[in-house]
């Protein structure tokens, strides 16, 4: 019987508990992230991995019979992220199969693919983690085993977000954006965020090895308690300076967020989609009163030479009148420089429009791997080769305020969003997200999509205007918080006041000079130290 768990029971266990993960950061009923449900869903999978991971299967860490446990909880490893993976961007189906005519089977084998590649990395940390659950002596040192596992659990978030061009979306952090630990994202980001919480999982699940009549247990947990009531207080106090600051009463803008809800299947089609956003949008540039009028990604889905007659230089002169500005998605450039997925910035007294070029591209949408063209061309989508821009571009500065627009899921990247505060004089004081998620559909993509906004939102404490084609247009203020939210699928402006801020976070301030390496260096000192003790101290507590 014990066999047969091993066999059957724990991986199928571990399956379902990814899937749960994935419903943590966003559940497709109400929208909403569920951090306490992301910490038990973890909390299982090491739970499952220290029952595979028994020291009873060999008493000595390199024989056979412990090496056989250690592939194994790289299987619930691997399994556990399947479906958690699986369960997150299972909406890259319908981009494939029913916007881009790929066979069902065929985008089915492809979505999970992509879901196993990833979950490589989670299979290697739960075999790491394993190897070293399986020691003796290793269960009498919980404090130690949870904080290997959230730094190897962390080393793996970290090269899934990074490597390969790195694809982080539905990282565990996001499912914190409310609750208790939201008040982490200032300080160490959304993936310090998740190393916490990897913990407090890991925790959970070793708690019957806690040492609860220990003094010095309960010395951790007062300090760890101090700690978190100081943090959260340091939030409070910077958020509660920077609202009382002496500020220029234009700081607070009247913004209009156009959402344009152009069926995704004619967004790019002569004579209708395209017909269709022209005129739509064309009407509420010229006609709108809002300081800011803002349009999602390709509101003007064809290059600037290519439009009507008049059409460009109508909009070009409406904004030199002064009172109002407008950025708008729009592709640019020609065959010899390349094309760009960019952002125009249209404003009285400027010598020429501000410009802003996506710098992190998506694989597959706007870029082509290599060896993945056959890939590409089994599907009717309009592909391409973008040129990249640069990290940390200039802000559009208008009325006081430095707007610094990004692209689709370009918010998924703070590191590179941070590049922005190097300089605090020139630091953005709001973001603006240009996005369409109409690829897929009345999915949770488009709440997933909100999450991660929110989450850049609480890790530097500004404002972000979210301006989408078919959801979810939102303004969201720098606690994170949606202050107003147009409904999906909507034709519709959303209008409201957004009000910049200036202060830098300490996220801001340590990641725009050195990125996530500080969180990689954390998380390996972090393995190697409690790797040494183990090896070097077998058997001690």
């Amino acid at each position: 019987m014990q066999a047969l768990a091993r066999r059957v029971a724990l991986p199928a266990a571990a399956l379902l508990a990814g899937w749960v993960q994935s419903l943590a950061i966003a559940d497709p009923f109400t929208g909403g992230a569920h951090g306490w449900l992301q910490v038990l869903s973890l909390a299982a999978l090491v739970w499952l991995v220290l029952r595979t991971a028994s020291p009873t299967d060999a008493h000595d860490a390199m024989g056979k019979s412990a090496r056989r446990a250690v592939w194994r909880a790289a299987l619930l490893g691997w399994l556990f992220g399947l479906g958690w993976l699986t369960g997150t961007f299972w909406w890259l189906f319908i981009s494939m199969h029913v916007y881009g005519g790929l066979n069902a089977v065929l985008t089915l084998a492809a979505v999970l693919a992509l879901a196993g590649f990833l979950s490589i990395y989670y299979a290697a940390a739960s075999a790491a983690f394993a190897a070293f659950a399986l020691r003796d002596g290793a269960r009498q040192r919980p404090f130690a085993l949870a904080l290997l596992f959230a730094a190897l659990w962390t080393l793996a978030e970290l090269a899934r977000g990074s490597w390969f061009t790195g694809f982080p979306w539905g990282a565990g952090g996001y499912a914190h954006v409310d609750g208790v630990l939201a008040f982490l994202p200032r300080y160490v980001g959304v993936y310090g965020l998740g190393l916490v919480a990897a913990a407090v999982a890991a925790l959970l699940a070793l708690a019957n090895h806690i040492p609860w009549r220990s003094a010095r247990t309960w010395v951790g947990v007062t300090v760890a308690l101090l700690v978190s009531a100081g943090l959260w207080a340091g939030r409070v106090t910077a958020i509660d300076a920077d609202a009382g600051a002496d500020r220029p009463a234009s700081l607070v803008m009247d913004v209009a967020l156009m959402q344009g809800n152009i069926p995704q299947d004619e967004k790019f089609v002569p004579g209708r989609g395209i017909v269709d956003s022209l005129r739509w949008y064309g009407e509420q540039l010229q006609d709108n009163t809002a300081t800011l009028i803002v349009g999602p990604e390709t509101a003007v889905p064809l290059l600037p030479r290519q439009l009507p007659d008049g059409y460009w230089d109508a909009l070009v002169q409406r904004y030199q009148r002064p009172g109002q500005a407008a950025l708008l998605g729009i592709p640019l450039g020609d065959l010899e420089t390349g094309y760009t997925n960019s952002v125009i910035g249209l404003a009285p007294g400027q010598g020429a429009p501000y410009r802003y070029d996506k710098h992190h591209l998506v694989p597959f949408g706007e870029f082509i791997p290599p060896f993945f063209r056959w890939f590409t061309e089994m599907m009717n989508i309009p592909l391409g080769d973008f040129a990249r821009g640069a990290v940390g571009q200039p802000s559009f500065a208008w009325q006081g305020q430095r707007l610094a627009p990004n692209i689709c899921y370009e918010d998924l990247f703070g590191e590179e969003l941070a590049a922005r505060f190097v300089d605090p004089a020139t630091a953005p004081t709001a973001f603006v997200n240009v996005s369409n998620i109409g690829w897929f559909g009345d999915s949770v993509a488009i709440d997933q999509h909100l999450l991660i906004s929110r989450m850049r939102a609480l890790e530097f404490e500004r404002p972000m205007l979210r301006a989408t084609n078919t959801g979810a247009t939102a303004i969201i203020d720098h606690k994170g918080q949606v202050t107003r939210l147009l409904p999906r699928l909507t034709r519709g402006v959303l209008r409201g006041e957004v009000l910049g801020r200036t202060h830098v976070t300490p996220f801001a301030h340590w990641a725009s000079y050195a990125g996530l390496w500080p969180l990689w260096a954390i998380c390996g000192l972090i393995v190697c130290a409690i790797s040494l003790r183990f090896l070097c101290f077998p058997g001690k507590s």
